[in-house]
């Protein structure tokens, strides 16, 4: 059995790919199994609006099962932004530099003890036309005044996590899967997934 990872973002399809990695089964992204299919637009209103249209959107384009999901930074003193527009913030899709300033920006007057902020995410399960499963995971931390560290994506060099000391792009990838709010989604979603792919195998036996 075959299980695709629906995500055009290719740090984080690889990052998702490294965390299923030891299932015993064949996992590949979407940009390698279907380079023809394209993205969905991203028009819910919620980490599950988007993590569901992805998965259905690319489980019914390929024929696959599909693990997808959508993840966001929400800022207190943002009132919670940028949200569901964390890959879109200032205005181009995955431009990561461009959204790091403008949160910096956005926080420039904003003291360190009202910084606080967490990583959200949705995981969702989907084989055509079916949703299976869905997992959440959250990690709580604080923005920085400046970016440190080299790895990671996203906003992972301003986000501080204060049971390590260190920024997400400071960590090493097992030490950010095992408090990031993507690795808790995907470790529940791993623990559940084999009864899961059984009910799947034996609806697609009949």
């Amino acid at each position: 059995m075959r299980i695709l990872i629906g995500s055009r973002n290719e740090k984080k399809a690889r990052e998702m790919s490294e965390l299923l990695a030891d299932l015993g089964i064949e996992v590949q992204t979407v940009a390698s199994f279907a380079p023809e299919l394209a993205s969905p637009e991203e028009t819910g209103t919620t980490f599950e609006d988007n993590a569901r249209l992805k998965a259905l959107h690319f489980a019914s384009g390929s024929g696959e099962i599909v693990v997808a999901d959508d993840s966001g930074l929400e800022v207190d003193a943002l009132g919670g932004a940028p949200g569901v527009y964390s890959s879109r913030y200032a205005g181009r899709d995955g431009d990561d530099e461009a959204n790091n300033a403008k949160l910096l920006a956005e926080l420039a007057a904003v003291p360190d003890q009202a910084r606080t902020a967490r990583f959200r995410t949705v995981v969702c399960l989907a084989s055509p036309g079916s949703i299976h499963l869905e997992t959440t995971g959250v990690v709580e931390g604080r923005i920085l005044h400046a970016a440190r560290g080299e790895g990671g994506f996203g906003y992972d060099p301003l986000f501080f996590h204060e049971g390590f000391g260190r920024s997400f792009a400071e960590l090493s990838a097992a030490e950010k899967a095992s408090v990031s709010h993507r690795g808790q989604a995907m470790a529940e979603l791993k623990r559940m997934l084999p009864a899961v792919l059984t009910i799947i195998r034996n609806r697609r036996a009949f």
